[in-house]
């Protein structure tokens, strides 16, 4: 007999709705232990804007920020949609909980540690992995010796690198993940892209998807409220997918139709730039918030406003 193969409830959606109980932090923990390789506890959630559940966000950029044991503080995101600005975002996020979580008059070693976990389901810039980590060091430019800390520091802030003071940044880019899972993070990954768990799954935190995230346990309003959210973002995604790809062929054809290289490279950013238009038009229409439309198009508010 076929075994039957069990669907789990989104990632992003359980975020906003199920995780953020302290009895199911299990399932937080065990995906961000699997990222960092050490085990991490989570305190509690903390307040921000994006911690603040939004029913009228149909892009779906779920912000979740938590304080892990050590006082370090982490942003989980998942974004579904293309934005081209992303990497800037990502700054701003840290950037924003530094000074958030900073009173004034405090001395600077205050300054909190931050882990910035982006979950991405579009194709974030060029690369051939599908985990990446970002974190920074200070090089010489002459000797090119990395700038270190001095004993006292060490010891005053219980650690050994410059880099392990500044925001670090994790990017998982779940589609482009092909492989078998044989890590605990590609376990974690294969859930994210496929819904479902691998085959004797042993990850931290996958148990308690097991227990918790199915999709058979939820009510009968919460599933079709679930699929309502996974239709909507399924149209937003063709919708701005398909008008890029319907841009991006117009404009070479009114390109070739002038016959230079230079017309074909115009062509091909007025059609872009149309498609844009139409896409946020789209958007507009089926209840998307204006902000949300400049994100993911990259159009001004002004230019949006005039539909």
């Amino acid at each position: 007999m076929e075994k039957k193969t069990e669907n789990y409830i989104r990632f992003d959606w359980a975020m906003k709705r199920l995780l953020r109980n302290k009895a199911n932090f299990d399932v937080l923990e065990g995906f961000l232990s699997s990222l960092f390789g050490k085990t991490v506890k989570i305190q509690g959630l903390l307040e921000s804007e994006g911690n603040r559940e939004r029913e009228d966000d149909k892009a779906n950029r779920v912000d979740l920020l938590a304080l892990m044991d050590d006082k370090a503080k982490v942003i989980i995101e998942v974004q579904n949609n293309t934005e081209t600005a992303y990497f800037q975002r990502m700054i701003f996020g840290t950037s924003k909980v530094l000074c958030d979580y900073i009173n004034k008059g405090e001395n600077y070693e205050h300054v909190s540690k931050v882990y910035s976990v982006n979950i991405v389901y579009f194709a974030l810039g060029k690369g051939t992995d599908y985990v990446y980590h970002g974190k920074t060091e200070f090089r010489g430019i002459h000797n090119g010796d990395i700038l270190e800390l001095n004993p006292f520091q060490k010891e005053k802030f219980e650690i050994d690198t410059v880099s392990q003071l500044f925001p670090e940044y994790y990017i998982l880019k779940v589609n482009d993940f092909d492989k078998v899972a044989k890590s605990p993070i590609e376990e974690w990954i294969y859930y994210f892209k496929t819904g479902t768990l691998p085959e004797n799954a042993s990850a931290p935190g996958l148990d308690k998807v097991r227990e918790l995230l199915r999709i058979d346990r939820m009510s009968e309003a919460e599933r079709n409220a679930y699929y309502q959210h996974l239709d909507d973002m399924a149209r937003l995604h063709d919708t701005v997918t398909s008008g890029y790809e319907e841009g991006h062929f117009n404009g070479k054809q009114e390109g070739r139709a002038e016959g230079l290289a230079e017309g074909i490279e115009r062509g091909i950013e007025k059609g872009i730039e149309e498609e844009k238009m139409r896409n946020a038009k789209a958007m507009k229409e089926i209840g998307i918030e204006t902000k949300k439309i400049a994100q993911i198009t990259g159009l001004s508010i002004q230019e949006i406003d005039r539909f």
